[in-house]
């Protein structure tokens, strides 16, 4: 008997017949995009469903960042992390900026903001934390830094979906929030992406310039991209918009099995749930210490992978190690130590809502042996 494959991620899908009335209500509009009413109702249940003001769909979350740091006219150098997925630094890139690479802290692997400041030089317009695995950054302190040098800041929240932090949405911090609603992600619109904004004219020119930068047939704000998300795939979120408590909710229970069990072997680190924080569980990243282990990180990860368990190393190699960002001056072990650290230790684990609790039993008692 063949074994089944247990991915590291695999999207949850609702009932074809769940989808079926929103689509014969597309054939009969026969409007597929250009904010039809599917796309506008999914914006306004997102802004209640995640307690913020304005939410601006997008087509993918790329875009979605390459579109915020145009709509807040930024210029010059981006600070941000290296230890993120590439669509962070492309995003600064595309738009003809530089990322300046600040290390991380070691505990949840986000920006380490007492580093900030040491990069902060007459070029730097803006800061682009990532909230890692939905786990918040220091948004307090990052604040701070940010008045006190009057930097725009940009959250690439790609993970944080529904993330509370002392009672507030995550997504309320920062100038601006980007959201991606990758089929991998806590919630999907298979492709997709958001922008969270504050204000009414910040969320005009956001909509606009995912349009082409048309404001009207006749006026053009600024050079945008056609960044559009269509009618079916919003019909699609509206239905995942259904399920995606029960969805995050079986998350939180298999990251709950996993801490359980993986917390009490040696050389295997959890990572703690940060305080004041109602938690996603979009990934499950766990620490190998390989002295105590007694294997690598890497070793654990082929082995895994014979037994049919495809984990992923998240975030490796780190961007900084990709073309076009190695050769920069902020791109090197010296001053990137801890990101370069966690970047051979950390594995993620499969955890997804259809995951069966039998095979996370499976993976522990993989580990464990």
């Amino acid at each position: 008997m063949v074994q089944e494959r247990i991915n590291v991620t695999q999207p949850p899908l609702p009932e074809l017949d769940e989808l079926d009335p929103y689509l014969q209500a597309i054939w009969s509009s026969k409007q597929l995009t250009n904010s039809g009413q599917f796309h506008n109702q999914l914006e306004d249940y997102l802004a209640k469903f995640l307690d913020v003001p304005f939410v601006s769909l997008f087509n993918n979350g790329t875009l979605a960042l390459a579109t915020a740091i145009q709509a807040l006219d930024l210029r010059g150098e981006i600070i941000t992390t290296p230890y993120t997925f590439a669509a962070t630094p492309n995003s600064i890139w595309w738009n003809k900026l530089t990322p300046v690479f600040v290390d991380i802290e070691p505990n949840y692997c986000n920006i380490d903001f007492s580093k900030i400041e040491d990069s902060i030089n007459e070029h730097t317009s803006a800061i682009m934390p990532v909230h890692v695995y939905g786990n918040p950054c220091s948004v307090n302190k990052i604040k701070k830094v940010a008045e006190k040098y009057d930097l725009r800041v940009i959250y690439d929240a790609a993970h944080a979906f529904g993330v509370k932090y002392k009672g507030n949405s995550l997504l309320n911090f920062g100038d601006l929030s980007v959201l991606s609603f990758h089929a991998t992600k806590v919630f999907s619109t298979i492709e997709g992406g958001a922008i969270v904004s504050h204000d009414k004219g910040m969320k005009n020119r956001i909509d606009n310039l995912r349009n082409f930068g048309l404001e009207s047939e006749e006026n053009l704000v600024g050079p945008g991209l056609n960044s559009k998300l269509n009618e079916i795939q919003s019909v699609f979120g509206l239905v995942q918009l259904k399920h995606v408590d029960s969805y995050i909710s079986k998350r939180q229970e298999i990251g709950n099995l996993y801490d359980k069990h993986l917390s009490q072997v040696p050389g295997i680190k959890v990572q703690s749930l940060p305080k004041d924080t109602v938690v996603n569980r979009s990934y499950y990243p766990i620490f190998i210490d390989r002295v105590k282990f007694g294997k690598t990180r890497d070793e654990l990860y082929f082995n895994l992978q014979k037994n049919n368990v495809f984990c992923r190393r998240y975030f490796y190699p780190l961007v900084t190690d990709f073309s076009p960002y190695k050769d920069l001056k902020s791109s090197n072990k010296e001053t990137l130590p801890v990101a370069y650290e966690m970047v051979e230790r950390i594995l993620c684990l499969p955890i997804y809502p259809d995951l069966a609790m039998s095979d996370v039993h499976k993976i522990i008692s993989i580990i464990k042996d």
